[in-house]
């Protein structure tokens, strides 16, 4: 019985990328309601976070290294150990006075776990599953990093709230608490994967040497795989896509969180945590997530030549719904809903064609490494636009910030009009 619990897929695929999602979660939205409250002005805020995307953004030049660097399974079960230790760190920290310079240090070392986690996982999942196990648990996956979603967004986030009211709105507090949680929760995922995960690369320890000696083999090749990727066709339009396409959301994404807790004297909505919660984790979530899935059995029928208009047109248009809430500060929390399903739903279908262009740009001879250079130039396209996002709100005001942002769907729009994709990409009868 044992044995086949520890042979089973099912026992550590949802547990590894449901880890896989809650730090990223952590670092890159509970962040911001975590400082909004203990005070910092919007411009600090975008500008801190924004920062911790660039693991990564770097994530590639030192992924090969984890290969050759003791076993997968290894970095997983080190990394869970160290997001642990961070979640701990940052629950230490909020309640001194040293707090910002405290949390923003292990958010670093989150961060950083994290994006080396991402690395280890995916490889791991390619080595510990047969061909057909790895065809038929890509939507378990999918689903677990989005319940790790909805749990970080969504869930987490209303603890925090809760935990607001219980102690008499002592905030510090309340979200020391929910880190240590977190920290908890990571330490069982280190003790559940470190017994159940599956040891395929156990033979591998025998040619330790032959690992070590590839090293300069891997230098080499990380320099050609660079070289080749600024020697493709349409080299300069692929990268500024790449870099432009998701401009109005870069600058939308941390912003229309704040907007959503701020104050209505503020310009705010002035959602309690439990509201925002339940609007941008499970609302917001179920949305994007529909919108990708409609995106992706769209583009797999017709191809991504067919389709690319319609998605443009989904991921700017519907940001005017911010436009929208600015002006008129709803009370109706079902209305904010409605909003910010149209929102995510228009964003997850239309992100479909970013991330089948990023598959595009990446065909030919090292697609893989192509493709992780690709999703560098991805999160960089996040981290710059947020970098001063706060800054322009608090210059202009959420009204006008927001119509800047629907300005900005204009680069969108160019971008994609000077992409050359292949007619019959995507399509079914395709092999990619």
């Amino acid at each position: 019985m044992n044995h086949n619990i520890k042979s089973s897929p099912w026992s550590w695929v949802p547990t590894l990328y449901f880890a896989e999602g809650i730090p990223y979660v952590a670092v890159m939205t509970i962040a911001l309601v975590l400082y909004k409250q203990l005070g910092l002005s919007n411009t600090e805020i975008t500008y801190y976070t924004s920062w911790l995307y660039l693991p990564w953004v770097i994530k590639p030049l030192w992924s090969p290294f984890v290969d050759i660097i003791r076993t997968k399974r290894w970095w997983i079960t080190a990394m869970q150990l160290l997001i642990g230790a961070a979640f701990g760190g940052v629950a230490f920290t909020i309640p001194t006075s040293f707090w910002l310079q405290g949390t923003l240090c292990f958010f670093w070392l989150m961060a950083f776990s994290s994006a080396t986690h991402d690395i280890a996982a995916d490889g791991f999942y390619m080595l510990g599953l047969s061909e057909h196990d790895q065809s038929w648990f890509v939507g378990i996956r999918s689903t677990f990093y989005r319940l790790a979603m909805i749990v970080g967004q969504g869930v987490l986030i209303m603890i925090a709230g809760n935990l607001q009211v219980i102690f008499r709105n002592d905030i510090p507090y309340s979200w020391s608490l929910l880190f240590y949680g977190c920290g908890g929760l990571f330490l069982a995922l280190w003790l559940w994967h470190s017994y159940i995960l599956p040891r395929p690369e156990d033979n591998a320890a025998a040619d330790e040497p032959q690992r070590l000696r590839k090293v300069s083999d891997i230098t080499h090749e990380l320099g050609e795989v660079i070289r080749t990727f600024f020697h493709k066709e349409q080299v300069l339009v692929g990268i500024l896509f790449m870099l432009l396409y998701r401009m109005p959301e870069g600058l939308l994404v941390k912003v229309s969180t704040l907007f959503l807790i701020d104050s209505t004297g503020s310009g705010g909505l002035g959602l309690s945590p439990q509201e925002l919660g339940f609007v941008q984790g499970t609302v917001g979530v179920i949305g994007l997530t529909l919108g990708g899935i409609l995106g992706g059995i769209v583009a797999g029928k017709d191809g991504l030549k067919r389709w690319l208009w319609p998605m443009v047109c989904a991921i700017t248009l519907p940001d005017i719904v911010y436009v929208f809430m600015a002006y008129a500060l709803p009370h109706s929390l079902l209305l904010i809903n409605v909003c910010i399903f149209i929102e995510q739903f228009g964003y997850g279908f239309g992100f479909t064609a970013y991330m089948l262009y990023l598959i595009y740009y990446s065909q030919g001879e090292y697609k893989t490494s192509h493709y992780a250079l690709c999703t560098a130039f991805m999160a960089l396209s996040m981290m710059i636009p947020g970098l001063f996002a706060g800054a322009l709100q608090e210059m202009v005001g959420y009204r006008m910030f927001f119509i800047i942002v629907m300005a900005f769907c204009s680069v969108t729009f160019i971008m994609s009009a000077l992409l050359k994709i292949d007619p019959s990409f995507g399509k079914k009868n395709e092999e990619n």
